[in-house]
């Protein structure tokens, strides 16, 4: 079930969710469904919206690697979707 990908609606309301209002957060994450927009899981999908729970400033260090995910915000689904996310190139 975890494994399942997003259907058509709930991704579209997935990336609705996922807007930010910083320029640099919004390409990390443009660039993080242009590439995994099709097979996004409904696991990946809760580690993503944990993470846009962040402060834009305190999304953008975990992006940047200039911080790891702590406390709450440590968890599998959410370590897997920000390795996705710093994907380069």
């Amino acid at each position: 079930m975890m494994d399942t990908a997003l259907d058509e609606r709930a991704l579209s309301k997935l990336r609705w969710r996922c807007r930010r209002g910083l320029l640099e957060n919004d390409l990390f994450i443009e660039r993080f469904f242009a590439r995994h927009g099709s097979a996004i899981t409904m696991r990946q999908s809760e580690g993503l919206e944990a993470l846009m729970e962040l402060a834009d400033n305190d999304l953008l260090d975990l992006l940047l690697a200039r911080k790891e995910p702590q406390g709450e915000l440590d968890r599998a689904e959410v370590r897997e979707v920000l390795t996705l996310l710093r994907q380069r190139g």
